[in-house]
């Protein structure tokens, strides 16, 4: 019997693009602009640098679990569900763990962002972290989904917590362009843990009818049923870099030995002369 609802939701065709080698400025500029959907570079970064990061992050004094309904463990800090003052004060404390990810490593977040950052000068337009008068977001977060189950983290959309941030939240004006989320990968499970993109980028009536409006978290298996996805096969080392407006989620994860363990970040257009960058 066809469901009802996924009769009515808008399939936004997918335009994934996929290669090996180091990420490219044009590339990412093309996701922010929202000419392609996301941006797979196989073996972006080495092995050894990935097993590095790894260890940093499992034996990291931050390490916490997460207590907001999404079942994982991070180091670092997340806007999700925060008004802007505990979340520039959390980012401020966790600096020194994040820092510690990349102890005495080439960070390649940082390079990332540098490069994007002079990319995008040339271009007129200013790159920078997020702020407000507690302080500025961080250049990234690690983290480690938890959930059992068909997906190791939930389907979702990440424009709902950036539209629904507050004005004390510079960030919130980005939600009116695309929500960029770029993903590195040091460690990959045996099976499982593959990115899921479905064909649908949720309105603010979809996400009312959902009651995610003010997360974007999580959608159900009825609501997504007859929409169309496309897998990412992740490897250690790859990056992975998505327009955060179409629902996505991690499918569920097997093998005992590595976990999965991903450095995200997010960005876009505040304003046409500037992107910010945040957690």
């Amino acid at each position: 019997m066809p469901n009802p609802v996924a009769q009515q939701l808008a399939i936004s065709p997918l335009l994934i693009r996929e290669r090996t080698g180091s990420i490219g400025t044009k590339e990412i500029i093309s996701v922010l602009k929202g000419e392609i959907t996301a941006l797979h570079v196989k073996q972006a970064f080495s092995t050894e640098l990935a097993e590095e990061i790894t260890a940093n992050f499992v034996g990291n004094p931050g390490l916490k679990e997460r207590k907001d309904g999404v079942p994982g463990q991070y180091v670092g800090a997340s806007h999700y569900r925060k008004d802007a003052a505990t979340y520039f004060a959390e980012a401020e404390n966790a600096r020194p763990y994040v820092d510690a990810l990349f102890e005495n490593l080439v960070d390649p977040v940082r390079a990332l962002f540098g490069a994007l950052k002079r990319e995008l000068h040339n271009k007129g337009i200013e790159l920078r972290l997020a702020r407000s008068e507690h302080g500025q977001a961080n250049v990234c977060r690690a983290l480690s989904w938890s959930g059992s189950g068909t997906f190791s983290l939930n389907p979702h959309d990440d424009v709902a917590q950036v539209l629904r941030a507050g004005n004390d939240y510079e960030l919130s004006a980005v939600a009116h362009n695309t929500v960029a989320a770029l993903n590195f990968y040091p460690s990959m499970p045996e099976e499982g843990g593959n990115l899921r993109l479905w064909s649908h980028k949720p309105t603010v009536a979809d996400r009312k009818s959902q009651g995610v409006e003010t997360t974007g978290y999580p959608y159900s298996a009825a609501y997504l049923e007859d929409v169309p996805f496309r897998d990412v096969q992740l490897k250690a080392g790859d990056i992975a870099l998505i327009d955060g407006g179409f629902v996505h989620g991690v499918t569920g994860q097997s093998g005992s030995g590595k976990r999965r363990v991903l450095l995200n970040s997010f960005f876009g257009f505040a304003r046409p002369d500037l992107v910010l960058w945040w957690t």
